[in-house]
Order: C-alpha cells, then sequence, then structure tokens
C-alpha cells in the first residue's frame, strides 16, 4: 500500500470470517497471518474446543475451534476453512495461536461513529468477549475482544497440560 492509499486515521479495520454461518470481525492489527488447514493433531485430555496442533514452520501451534470456544459445535473443516494466528501476551510472553473458523470473508474499514459499545444483557450472560458492536449497513457485526476469547487464564491451563505446546513461534 502506497502512502497515498493509506488508511485514513479515523478508520479502523477489521478481518470478518464466518462461524456457523455468522459473520464475526476481528481488529486486523490483531492478525497475524491467515493459513489454509493442514494436518492438525489431538493432543489428548484438551478442552473440546482445543482442535490440535499445526506445525507453522517448525514450531508447534496450538488450533482453537473458535465455533467451539464460542459455545456452538465443532467446525465442519471444509475447503474454505482457515486458521487466523493471532499473538497473545501471558505473563510477559508471547504466545502464538491459531483460530478455525469456517471462512475468512473480508477485511472492512468501520468509522468511529459505527462503532458502539456490547449491549448489556445483564449479569447471566457472558459479553467479555465482545470487543464492540460495528454497525456495516444495516447489519451489526460482533468485534471480538481476542484476548478474552482466548483468555490467558486458559493459556495457562494449556500450558500446564503441555508446557512445550505454546512456544512461540519465529514468524
Amino acid at each position: 500500500m502506497s502512502e497515498s492509499e493509506s488508511v485514513p486515521e479515523n478508520l479502523h479495520q477489521y478481518l470478518t470470517f464466518f462461524i456457523g454461518g455468522e459473520r464475526f470481525a476481528l481488529p486486523i492489527l490483531d492478525v497475524k497471518e491467515i493459513i489454509e488447514v493442514s494436518a492438525l493433531t489431538r493432543v489428548p485430555m484438551t478442552p473440546n474446543f482445543i482442535r490440535g496442533v499445526i506445525n507453522l514452520r517448525g514450531n508447534v501451534v496450538p488450533v482453537i475451534d473458535l465455533s467451539a470456544r464460542l459455545g456452538r459445535q465443532a467446525s465442519q473443516i471444509n475447503k474454505r476453512s482457515c486458521i487466523v494466528l493471532v499473538e497473545l501476551e501471558a505473563e510477559e510472553e508471547t504466545h502464538a495461536l491459531g483460530m478455525l473458523v469456517d471462512e475468512v470473508n473480508e477485511i472492512l474499514d468501520i468509522l468511529p461513529g459505527h462503532i458502539q459499545p456490547p449491549p448489556d444483557f445483564g449479569t447471566d450472560i457472558r459479553t467479555e468477549f465482545i470487543l464492540n458492536m460495528g454497525q456495516v449497513g444495516d447489519e451489526f457485526l460482533i468485534l471480538l475482544n481476542i484476548n478474552k476469547v482466548l483468555s490467558i487464564k486458559e493459556l495457562s491451563e494449556l500450558q500446564a497440560l503441555n508446557p512445550s505446546m505454546l512456544e512461540t513461534p519465529t514468524i
């Protein structure tokens, strides 16, 4: 992208993707890479939303089934399925994680005036995984808070299960 094509500072960019027929989004700055689904190795005795691990340039990277993590059915892998690679900070270390999604859609520019806080459903419904709601036309997108969807607490639990599973790959 040349300087003349740079994104205005008042726009926020989000990667949109589908999970179970619904479109979600992540801030584009949270996304490190999008890769096709390769051979996943299942790790015994891990939660059902941990789909397994992949070999990414010689490094072991855990893959979270985002559909299962959000309380839905596990994703069925098909030719459009992708792994969205993100990095999270935990205890002053950076950890790479892959998120299995049904299909990557597009990158959207959303003006700040079209971004609203998550709705308040009361105390019985967990909404901490929602960063904000983005309005695109007549549709609202759930803008995910990746640090809550893939929480540090769960990273610690993963590391307790297999400390080598969360080694930071060289990207």
